[in-house]
């Protein structure tokens, strides 16, 4: 097949994989915004390459006039969580979507592959519109903690070095590690409370540093420098020192100053 025929039936499949990247970032950034944990940590897109097609297809004994209809893992997306509890959220997430339509589901979280591998995967139906006209296309998308996601990643690299034949003692290893990764994610779940609340901490003293800042930086404008003196010594006390309540009392009084002064923010 021409090297011009790959690129046209690769396109719809980038289309698809930069408008899934975008909004299941979207789904991060709007839970944020909002104050609200992500079940969602991270988004992961790739295309497969040619190469890789053609290895599938040889393995599978798939003619190329076929890849299409029969290959449904050419787009994928990769969903990284922090919990598992999360897996289940976002799979209801993507079933409840108007713009994927759930074509298959395999469940190897709760019923792992005998390597020990774990990970939800779905295909989904998604249309993209091309100079064509409009293309369904399935994605395979892939749900996985931030624990099993590193052992399928070493998992693959080994399937690879060794062309998929990885030596049994390796395997036992593997087989190991991947009990320890279930073991570590239950740990994780049990103090789940606990991690979200600290990280919940971190990023709302993060934002209003950030929001202290730019009132700072505004207000050099129109006040004297002796006042924007102890303004910055107030607030790296109280960044150092204080508590986040403190800081918001802080960054209150600062937009009243800054409303006083008719500063906009930017």
């Amino acid at each position: 097949m021409e090297i011009q025929k790959w690129r046209e039936i690769l396109s719809p499949y980038e289309l698809a994989v930069d408008e899934l990247r975008i909004k299941f970032n979207y789904i991060i950034k709007q839970n944020k915004a909002a104050g609200r944990y992500s079940p969602i940590e991270q988004v992961i897109c790739r295309v497969k390459t040619v190469s890789s097609i053609l290895d599938k297809a040889k393995r599978k004994g798939i003619d190329l006039e076929n890849v299409e209809e029969k290959i449904t893992d050419i787009a994928g997306v990769r969903l990284i969580c922090q919990f598992v509890e999360d897996i289940d959220k976002v799979v209801n997430i993507i079933r409840d979507r108007p713009d994927m339509e759930v074509m298959e589901e395999n469940d190897y979280v709760h019923h792992s592959k005998p390597s020990g591998y774990q990970s939800y995967h779905m295909v989904v139906r998604y249309e993209v519109t091309t100079i064509h006209g409009p293309k369904l296309v399935p994605v395979e998308i892939q749900i996985r903690t931030m624990a099993m996601n590193f052992w399928a990643t070493i998992e693959h690299s080994l399937k690879y070095k060794y062309s998929g034949n990885v030596p049994e003692h390796i395997g036992e290893r593997l087989l190991a590690a991947a009990q320890a990764v279930i073991n570590l994610d239950k740990e994780m779940s049990m103090i789940r409370e606990d991690i979200v609340m600290a990280q919940d901490l971190f990023f709302n003293k993060a934002r209003i540093v950030s929001e202290i800042k730019n009132n700072i930086q505004n207000l050099y404008k129109f006040e004297n420098r002796d006042a924007m003196l102890n303004i910055q010594n107030e607030f790296f006390d109280l960044y150092q020192n204080g508590t986040l309540e403190e800081l918001e009392e802080f960054n209150r009084q600062l937009d009243l100053v800054a409303a006083r002064q008719g500063v906009q923010e930017l």
